[in-house]
């Protein structure tokens, strides 16, 4: 178990050298979480909830790993790393051979549907349904099934300036703010409690033909539910 509190700074520098997906797909949407959100993600679960050291850790849809190797890294008892992709599961273990983790995560390559038990945390970054509609709900869905408490990312419907300019100015890059009915009622429904949702900012750089912008920033609310 981790006994020293690490730095957010230290964590997303980690982060960094974990490498994205060599050949990512639009059409499942595998963009890497970036390593400044990954790390005040992870940090404000390690830190701030409790919900990190110590505990069994799963991300759900872990990409190359960023999640799944940052929980690794702050001291987590056990972590899981899920995707359906097995290019992105053997990136995940190059990385986690790369940092120094390789014996702290396991790696499963499968579809989310076949997770089961039971884990303290589960992390995720998952598909926003911008190529598929509400494609994150089977990940929610799943999280929900199997964790005591979540931290779920989600594509925001809030367009705020105001939003966007306390985002840029906040120092842990994170502000609280109100439910999605439609999720709220999602969770709610599941017999699952919002403890809190915070928004925060979401760059991609140019990855795919259809991109016209250098990098795309856009506003992701986190969902932390408990039981």
């Amino acid at each position: 178990m981790q006994k020293r509190i690490i730095r957010k700074l230290d964590l997303e520098m980690l982060l960094s050298r974990v490498e994205p997906h060599p050949n990512p797909k639009p059409d499942i949407e595998q963009y890497t979480i970036p390593a400044d959100v990954a790390a005040a993600m992870l940090h404000f679960a390690a830190y701030t909830n409790g919900d990190i050291v110590g505990k069994s850790v799963l991300d759900l849809g872990c990409g190359t790993g960023r999640l799944a190797l940052g929980a690794a890294f702050l001291g987590a008892k056990s972590v899981v790393g899920v995707d359906v992709d097995i290019m992105a599961i053997k990136k995940a273990f190059e990385n986690a051979l790369k940092i120094g983790l390789e014996k702290k995560v396991d790696w499963l390559a499968s579809d989310v549907d076949v997770v089961c038990g039971n884990f303290d945390t589960v992390v995720q970054n998952p598909p926003y349904g911008i190529q598929t509609a509400r494609a994150d709900r089977k990940f929610l869905e799943k999280a929900l099934e199997v964790g005591k408490t979540i931290y779920s990312l989600h594509k925001s419907q809030r367009k705020s300036v105001a939003l966007y300019r306390m985002l840029k100015a906040s120092p842990q890059g994170f502000v609280a703010v109100t439910p999605d009915r439609f999720l709220e009622r999602f969770i709610e429904k599941r017999g699952r409690k919002i403890k809190g949702i915070y928004a925060m900012i979401m760059s991609i750089p140019h990855m795919f033909n259809f991109h016209t912008k250098r990098k795309h920033e856009f506003i992701v609310d986190l969902y932390v539910i408990d039981g």
